[in-house]
């Protein structure tokens, strides 16, 4: 199980996506979800952004920030489900050079608790690209919370032992 131990904890610079057809600044509860998570602990948003669920938008954008040595992390919320306009994952793939397998796996576990089969349906994931983190979540406000609050928090709390991944940021760029 994972633990806090006595550490300075150091702020990233976090970028959100919001993928949807349908939601702007106003209804995104789940992207204002995410901004409220990681300014609450401290971390800082870098940008918030909603695209439609469309390949190349998603693809972009998070080229532009993996391209920005300003961001830190990326998170994405929507568009990881299974209906035809369903796209962040086969935008995100491509541009990832190393992929975090557990973190869907551990997710999709996670969530088996609270939606039980429903779970399978997502296709989050999550992977390194140029240095920066990218998380992608389900579009729904509580796999947010989920998402955040028992994965992506504490792996982005320099405290958090016996590792995670901000001690890993210095070295994503080895041999580049």
């Amino acid at each position: 199980m994972s633990q806090l131990i006595e550490r300075e904890f150091i702020p990233l610079s976090i970028a959100i996506l919001s993928v949807s057809d349908t939601r702007n600044e106003a209804t995104d509860q789940s992207g204002a979800q995410l901004v409220k998570s990681l300014s609450s602990v401290g971390h800082q948003l870098y940008e918030k952004v909603i695209v439609k669920d469309d390949l190349k938008e998603i693809s972009d954008q998070i080229s532009k920030w993996i391209a920005d040595n300003n961001v830190e992390v990326v998170i994405s919320t929507g568009g990881t489900g299974v209906t035809g306009r369903d796209g962040t994952p086969e935008a995100i793939e491509p541009l990832l050079e190393k992929t975090i397998d557990g973190f869907g796996e551990l997710f999709r576990a996670l969530s088996y608790e609270e939606i039980g089969t429903s779970s399978l349906q997502s296709r989050c994931l999550a992977g390194v690209a140029n240095g920066t983190y990218i998380f992608c979540l389900p579009g729904s406000t509580n796999a947010c919370i989920t998402g955040w609050e028992k994965i992506i928090s504490l792996q982005l709390d320099y405290r958090t032992r016996p590792c995670n991944l901000v001690e890993l940021l210095p070295r994503l760029k080895e041999n580049s």
